[in-house]
């Protein structure tokens, strides 16, 4: 009988996407975001689009956006790290490039380490459209303590 072991690639996956239950606070696992893809320095993943989410001009609020940036980024550390380690940010800078509909069901987002440091973490999140097209931008820097 031969056994079939998980993809490093699935267990990563499976990891990051239990630390987003352990590791982060409850509001932020009510976001539902999930991973889809990680590899070493970057993870993809998905956040579906609620109407909780969605303010009175009909798209996805900046908040909710930068919030599911700043815990992509978080994982995507963590993929280089072998596991949580605690950090803060130091610095998340969104540019906004296009709004994103309230109906728009699900938003792409892909996290990468650009450096790491011994004490500091660069990093970059797009958030992108339905269509591919990239609609919010984040810069980041992470302290690790």
């Amino acid at each position: 009988m031969t056994t079939t072991k998980p993809s490093p690639s699935l267990a990563a996956t499976e990891a990051l996407q239990q630390a987003l239950h352990d590791v982060f606070a409850p509001w932020v696992r009510e976001l539902g975001l999930r991973v889809e893809a990680a590899t070493l320095g970057e993870v993809r993943l998905v956040l579906p689009v609620h109407p909780r989410h969605v303010h009175a001009g009909g798209v996805l609020c900046g908040q909710t956006m930068m919030a599911a940036a700043d815990s992509a980024m978080v994982l995507a550390v963590m993929t280089h790290l072998g596991g949580f380690r605690p950090m803060t940010t130091v610095q998340l800078q969104t540019s906004f490039l296009r709004g994103i509909k309230g109906n728009a069901g699900e938003v792409p987002l892909v996290a990468r380490v650009l450096k790491m440091g011994r004490n500091l973490v660069f990093g970059e999140v797009e958030l992108l459209t339905p269509g591919g097209e990239v609609a919010a931008h984040a810069t980041t820097t992470y302290a690790l303590l």
